[in-house]
């Protein structure tokens, strides 16, 4: 039986706006919600578009008059009122540089978002935030909402100050923060994970070497649960806490070592040792790898190697109705086969350096 949520009133379908609309989340997010849905993708001009079964509505999240239009284009064509509003946008880089970018996209463009919202009749707010802004725990010690947070870097930090945003500025829309792990899929999209595949696809010594304890590790999600997760929060919006955090993540964290023994058995049919190194030996060799060309591990990355990230999603669960129905070691065997069918396009879907 349909939830009432879901369904349409009269021929008027209601609304729900998803940012970042044209990524691998918001794009297949998308292609789930348009049925039952009108759904507006807000995205940057340009190429990549959403998905054709969403209005584009081009946007800046830094721009007030770029803001302003895009809700005006939503009050006249669709009405005052909004059934949920997924906020996916936001600023993202690896190289772990300063960015004031993390401010004016995720920080300041979520405000903005939040300003316009408040001349809406708005039924809910979902922000994407990360399950890295907390304090990294130990195996078998399970971080749970409550958990104290401790972001290290420029993202998570981000993610943390928007979260305070929201509880300040909400004003009687209700929100939903959803802490949400690595998220991969079979086409590979973690860039963690498919960093390690390359190197020990191409046997590089680096596979071979790690500078941190090799039984930590974190917990990942696939991309189609997270998309569940959020329907599902969209369908039950009217029954959840005005502010509520959710921890989305697999039910087995894998730990280095796991990953490293699947992926090498996968691709070469055998385990591959790890040899254990000195922190300031693995940051010389990312420096003297970067300085001669662009190689995935920075060294402001070996100081963060030994975090365990292990959380309980328990609560989602609960609230949602939720459950992961993908495991990272029962997808990484198909991931290795799409590398192993296709190298170039695995190379390419996931932007690896030759």
């Amino acid at each position: 039986m349909e939830n009432s949520n879901l369904q349409t009133q009269g021929n008027k379908k209601e609304v729900i706006i998803v940012t970042g609309s044209s990524g691998m989340i918001g794009s297949a997010l998308i292609h789930k919600l348009a049925e039952k849905f009108q759904v507006i993708g807000f995205d940057h001009d340009g190429y990549p578009f959403p998905p054709v079964e969403a209005e584009c509505v081009c946007v800046d999240l830094t721009s007030d008059d770029r803001m302003a239009f895009a809700f005006k284009r939503v009050r006249y064509a669709y009405g005052n009122k909004i059934a949920s509003v997924v906020h996916l946008a936001a600023y993202y880089d690896f190289l772990g540089e300063p960015s004031d970018l993390y401010d004016k996209v995720t920080v300041k463009g979520t405000e903005r978002m939040l300003k316009y919202l408040q001349d809406f009749e708005v039924e809910q707010f979902i922000f994407s935030s990360s399950m890295l802004v907390y304090k990294p725990s130990s195996p078998g010690v399970l971080i749970t909402e409550e958990s104290p947070l401790e972001p290290k870097w420029d993202y998570p930090k981000s993610k943390v100050t928007t979260e305070k945003v929201m509880r300040d500025q909400r004003g009687n829309i209700p929100v939903v923060m959803m802490r949400i792990a690595g998220v991969y899929s079979e086409e590979g999209n973690s860039i963690p994970i498919t960093n390690q595949v390359q190197r020990i696809y191409e046997k590089q010594l680096s596979a071979r070497m790690y500078p941190a304890n090799t039984a930590h590790g974190s917990t990942y999600v696939h991309r189609d649960d997270v998309i569940n997760a959020i329907a599902l929060a969209i369908e039950k919006r009217k029954d959840l806490p005005q502010e509520v955090v959710l921890n989305i993540g697999d039910d087995e964290t894998l730990t280095y070592q796991e990953l490293q023994d699947i992926i090498s058995i996968e691709i070469h049919g055998k385990k591959q040792s790890i040899i254990a190194i000195p922190k300031w030996f693995a940051k010389a060799g990312a420096f003297i790898q970067n300085l001669f060309g662009k190689a995935f591990i920075k060294p402001w990355m070996i100081d963060l190697a030994n975090d365990h990230f292990e959380m309980d999603s328990s609560k989602a669960k609960k609230l949602l109705g939720w459950k992961p129905e993908h495991g990272l070691r029962d997808t990484l065997p198909k991931m290795i086969e799409n590398l192993k069918t296709d190298p170039e396009k695995f190379y390419q879907v996931n932007k690896l350096e030759k």
